[in-house]
């Protein structure tokens, strides 16, 4: 069964807010065995519309639209399918009833221009929407479905959960596609590339390199008519890999990369304190996002400034001979943190997030400093982004060599600073 997913609103197509509930289907449809292989963005423009469904329609056995079922003149996704199957809609007594019951409850008077919501043609159905007034369609002809649910992310998910996926999962004949993601680190997509070798060519499961913010990702993916075969397929293919990148496979699925460097960080009783300059707090903060970070995370400070860093232990004569952002400072950081909450491992950050350059250094300079009791490590980065972008990267990074220093694999690179205790 092959879908086609028409996401309907001027607002989108401008890129004014995201289109979440295209993703959201994108990820879902695969493992209904349901193949996806055409995704849009429309403005609220009826005509248009109508040629596009017109043209999906003739192509895929789904069309899955989202928006539009709203009251207003520029809500016209009914019209637009009414129009393409060649019906006239009419409005329904007990969808009308439905409508004004739901204003009363609520204390108010449905506006006439609501009755639209309340219409429906001949060859569809109205979908309940437990979370909003508008109902969605369900359409059969000609041997296609088209299936429209509202645009607000809410209603629709509720919609999708209670009613859509499980009617096109009991039409789906093309079994179900199963995948399983394996999250790496320290290895560049092309370097990863070169390893999987000949497995990047497979053609059950699949093999495929994603770079990702987190690291690069390898997806393994089987489609079969029954789930444990297309596990089965998969399961000896993801040990050779793992045999082949051993640690440098962090997690799995929907494992974070903090949840990653935590459960480490107390499966080997160890505990860290970090040291913040251009982050502003957000490694201290993504490290206590995960549920029981009290049990190793000993705390966090933010030293904006040069005066703060001294302040807290690092040596004025670093800085002054090799400035503030400098692999020397973050080591230097590091190792002032540490002390300073005595912990078995200390992390230091310096860097310019821009918008401007600082010290000689340009925007996107970051430094990371790491301590542990018999090594010192640090390392430069240069990372071309957006603010918060660059910070982000930056936490990504020093949780990147916690993990190294976890797991005792601390070691210099071409550009760090490395040194015994």
């Amino acid at each position: 069964m092959r879908a086609e997913i028409i996401s309907i609103g001027t607002e989108i197509l401008m890129g004014e807010i995201l289109d979440t509930n295209a993703n959201f289907m994108a990820q879902r449809l695969p493992a209904m065995g349901i193949d996806l292989f055409f995704m849009h963005q429309i403005g609220d423009n009826r005509d248009r519309l109508v040629e596009l469904i017109q043209t999906a329609v003739g192509r895929s056995d789904v069309v899955i639209l989202t928006g539009g079922l709203g009251p207003t003149e520029d809500d016209v996704t009914r019209d637009a399918i009414a129009e393409s199957v060649g019906e006239e809609p009419y409005v329904v007594p007990e969808l009308e009833a439905h409508l004004r019951n739901f204003f009363e409850r609520r204390g108010g008077r449905m506006p006439e221009q609501n009755v639209k919501q309340a219409t429906i043609i001949p060859s569809g159905e109205s979908i309940p929407n437990p979370r909003g007034t508008a109902p969605g369609w369900w359409v059969e002809k000609d041997g296609a479905i088209i299936i429209a649910m509202p645009g607000p992310p809410a209603e629709m998910t509720g919609m999708w959960e209670n009613d859509i996926a499980p009617r096109l999962t009991a039409r789906s004949d093309g079994g179900v596609l199963i995948s399983r993601t394996l999250k790496t680190t320290g290895l560049g997509e092309s370097m990863l590339d070169e390893l999987l070798g000949d497995l990047r060519f497979a053609e059950d499961p699949t093999v495929g390199v994603y770079h990702k913010a987190d690291g690069v990702h390898v997806r393994l993916a089987s489609k079969a008519k029954y789930e444990d075969v297309a596990r089965d397929r998969i399961a000896p293919v993801e040990q050779q890999i793992r045999s082949m990148l051993g640690d440098a496979i962090w997690g799995a699925d929907e494992d974070t990369f903090q949840d990653a460097v935590a459960a480490l960080l107390q499966d080997r009783g160890m505990s860290i304190a970090v040291m913040e300059s251009c982050t502003g707090g957000l490694l201290a903060s993504t490290i206590t996002d995960v549920p029981g970070a009290s049990g190793y995370f000993r705390g966090g400070l933010v030293t904006y400034t040069a005066e703060a860093k001294i302040q807290y232990g690092v040596d004025a004569a670093i800085i002054a001979e090799h400035g503030v952002v400098s692999n020397e400072t973050a080591a230097a950081m590091a190792g002032a943190v540490r002390r300073q909450f005595g912990a078995d491992i200390g992390v230091g950050i310096t860097g310019v997030a821009g918008p401007e350059p600082h010290g000689g250094q340009p925007v996107g300079a970051v430094c990371l400093g790491i301590e542990t009791a018999g090594e010192s490590y640090a390392t430069g980065y240069t990372f071309a982004q957006t603010r918060a972008a660059i910070k982000a990267r930056a936490v990504t990074s020093a949780l990147t060599l916690i993990r190294r220093a976890t797991l005792g694999e601390l070691m210099t690179g071409s550009s760090g600073v490395y040194r015994r205790l």
